[in-house]
């Protein structure tokens, strides 16, 4: 698998992201905060992780939710997946939601979410009189049926 370069600072004591597995897609990264923050339900807080990164142009960072938080306590990312453009320079911090009926307490040093690198391609419009017809055509949500 290709390997990007991204540089990162953290502050003292941040774990650095990382691939949990060697197949893995996303990078954990761990919530930087000195107490527990406790999400009420339905509750949610802007979580830091105490790091930075320089990505390089052309490229994105998506954060993206941890599947196992989600099915096991009903935690999850809002604005997923997030995205952090290569020009941002300033701290990662990761939208938490509690979803589920039961306070959630998220501790310093945990698990709360995915880096995952993705290549962008940036859109140049083509302003036309018309667009080519498909079957589907301008059918939309729900235009197949339940079946």
């Amino acid at each position: 698998m290709e390997k990007i370069e991204v540089k990162i600072l953290k502050e003292n004591g941040v774990t650095l992201p990382k691939y949990m597995t060697e197949g893995a897609s996303g990078m954990d990264v761990c919530a930087y905060m000195d107490e527990p923050v406790t999400l009420k339900p339905l509750e949610r807080d802007l979580i830091p992780t105490g790091i930075k990164m320089e990505i390089p142009y052309g490229y994105e960072v998506q954060v993206r939710p941890r599947s196992g938080l989600a099915i096991k306590h009903g935690i999850t990312l809002l604005n997923t997946p997030g995205t952090i453009d290569s020009d941002y320079r300033g701290e990662i911090k990761v939208i938490v939601v509690n979803l589920s009926n039961e306070e959630y307490k998220i501790e310093p040093g945990e698990r709360i979410g995915q880096l995952v690198l993705q290549k962008v391609y940036q859109m140049k419009f083509n302003q036309v009189d018309s667009l080519g017809e498909t079957e589907r055509s301008g059918g939309g949500f729900g235009h197949t049926g339940k079946k």
